[in-house]
């Protein structure tokens, strides 16, 4: 697995509930060191036994701690980067849907090795869309429950209302189903397509 996903679990726990409680996560779950490295590369179960040992030590469901983890992505201080980057998808939330197939060829380009799951959208109604994240193998399973955290939190920065079910799709894919209530339900975060923005936020 990508030292950048083991990393990312780390830095959730960290800058979400603190140092010690990374410290106790890390020690339950032995690992030989405490920081996970971005560039390397980590065996699926060390990863693993860190996600099972964060879920007793903060004491919530693997699904729930999983959409946590996307909506820190996209809203903590440390990821503005991150966040800017993603809304460069689109001047609006239905445009950023659109966007989203194209997200594990970008994310490749920034990181060459990373294997995101391949993503489907189709549109089903108007302002209705199905999402299929084809996540076949066990270290791509529950990647839709991060990926319903990054919607929803990137249509609190749209200024959308949704609504997100999620359920099995055929196989092992995941499905997300999004329901698009009101695009412009409120004034979002500030952006600026603007290199002068960057680093400002409302």
């Amino acid at each position: 697995m990508h030292g950048l996903v083991a990393r990312t679990l780390q830095c959730f726990v960290q800058d979400t509930y603190g140092p010690e409680r990374w410290r106790s996560v890390a020690d339950a779950a032995q690992l030989d060191l405490p920081e996970f490295e971005a560039m390397l590369d980590y065996e699926a179960q060390i990863v693993g036994r860190v996600l099972t040992q964060a879920e007793i030590e903060l004491g919530k469901p693997r699904a729930a701690m999983l959409e946590d983890i996307g909506t820190y992505l996209m809203t903590h201080p440390n990821n503005e980067r991150l966040r800017r980057l993603m809304r460069y998808g689109g001047e609006d939330f239905i445009d950023f849907l659109h966007s989203l197939e194209e997200l594990p060829g970008r994310a490749r380009l920034a990181v060459p090795d990373l294997d995101l799951p391949p993503l489907e959208l189709t549109e089903t109604a108007a302002r209705r869309f199905t999402l299929v994240c084809k996540c076949s193998g066990p270290t791509r399973r529950g990647y839709s429950h991060v990926l319903a955290g990054v919607l929803r939190a990137m249509a609190d920065d749209y200024g959308a209302l949704i609504v997100l079910d999620l359920e099995a799709g055929p196989g092992e894919d995941e499905m997300i189903e999004i329901a698009v209530v009101e695009p412009s339900y409120s004034a979002g975060r500030s952006f600026e397509l603007g290199a002068h923005g960057a680093g400002r936020d409302g």
